[in-house]
């Protein structure tokens, strides 16, 4: 862990040197100043959408509402939501935040279920309408204001659309008893609606860097159909909030750009994922190409070796691109730099669920929750 956090303050260093509004500058992201800001930023994948596999767990659950189920079958309802309040307190707080800015970070994306800012359109009173809840935002805010203590940008990631925008349930919460964000209009005036609500929230804010769409779409979608959402989503925005940068992925887990160039707005910065592939020039091919006229943000990378972060970042910088490591935590693993020890009824509660036997006590299962929130 010290080696790894000293290749972290080596690699990424610091570059944020009090905040303004950031925007575009033909291929650079900017400051008030012209000054050029690479985003050096971790995600903070796990905390608002918690998927499945970070818990050891993504042998019984892909998705989120799958875990809730299997929690709530051993301890009820009312404990089941006693865990949730206690993940939400304590998987993000400002402790992280203050370690992330000592090690070189200058951001952070945040990965946002939109089951904490609204009701999905099955649970509203009147079917169209938005019901509009607080824990997100309190969230959000408090995120904020750990990042401002720091000189550090938050990108907001809507990392789960109303319905769900891909077939993949384990990062977009999608439950195909359910129609998709694509399935039903009405999943798509909801997110529309809810990024304006989001940007008339911030729309002063120097903080946040900037709002990512839609993370990971991952649907087969017909010609246009995502840039047609994609430019809707912006009018919604820019009816708002003039401000800020928006952030856009390409279909099939951000990577497939068809039909979303050339850029909409003057404003904007595409943002592709990188996993699991060689760091080489070849894969720059596309971002760095001269008719290109807008900055690149690679919104994931990482799940890899320190060989690996080491070589990419280089990669990244050396092209002046941002770029975002996944995720910050996860339960006995070696990819982030945090890794949350299993406790001994936890880890009763993961086997039981993988083999079926030995089914822990439902004041046990109660306790192995509490340990690990």
């Amino acid at each position: 862990m010290k080696f790894f956090l000293k290749v972290i303050a080596l690699l990424i260093g610091f570059s944020v040197s009090g905040q303004t509004l950031l925007h575009t500058n033909g291929r650079a992201i900017v400051n008030a100043n012209g000054d050029s800001v690479i985003l050096k930023t971790m995600n903070l994948g796990g905390w608002m959408l918690i998927e499945p596999y970070q818990l050891q767990a993504a042998g019984v659950a892909s998705a989120q509402w799958e875990l809730e189920e299997k929690i709530e079958q051993l301890v009820g309802t009312a404990e089941k939501e006693i865990f949730l309040e206690n993940w939400y307190a304590n998987h993000a707080r400002k402790i992280d935040i203050d370690s992330l800015a000592s090690w070189g970070f200058n951001a952070i994306r945040l990965p946002m279920h939109y089951n904490l800012f609204t009701l999905s359109i099955q649970e509203e009173p009147i079917l169209g309408q938005n019901t509009w809840l607080t824990k997100g935002f309190e969230m959000t805010d408090s995120l904020v204001s750990w990042c401002k203590q720091n000189n550090m940008y938050v990108v907001l990631d809507l990392h789960a659309a109303p319905g769900g925008q891909g077939g993949n349930s384990g990062i977009s919460d999608y439950n195909p008893a359910y129609p998709s964000l694509w399935e039903d209009v009405n999943n798509q005036h909801k997110t529309m609606s809810l990024w304006k609500k989001i940007a008339e929230h911030y729309v002063n804010e120097p903080a946040i860097a900037g709002y990512d769409f839609l993370n990971e779409t991952n649907w087969n979608l017909g010609t246009n159909e995502l840039r047609n959402f994609y430019t809707q989503l912006t009018d919604s925005v820019r009816a708002v909030d003039t401000n800020h940068i928006i952030f856009i992925e390409g279909n099939w887990y951000a990577n497939d750009f068809s039909g979303l160039t050339p850029p909409w707005d003057n404003n904007m910065v595409y943002s592709p994922h990188k996993y699991w592939s060689p760091v080489d020039e070849e894969y720059l091919d596309w971002l760095i190409q001269d008719t290109l006229t807008t900055p690149i943000f690679v919104g994931e990378t990482g799940e890899n070796s320190n060989l690996w972060y080491r070589d990419a970042i280089k990669l990244y910088e050396d092209n002046k691109i941002g770029w975002a490591w996944w995720p910050l935590k996860r339960i006995d693993a070696i990819q982030p730099p945090l890794s949350i020890n299993y406790n001994e009824k936890y880890k009763k509660i993961v086997d039981y669920w993988n083999t079926g036997n030995n089914r822990p006590t439902k004041e046990e299962a109660i306790e192995g929750l509490r340990q690990l929130t």
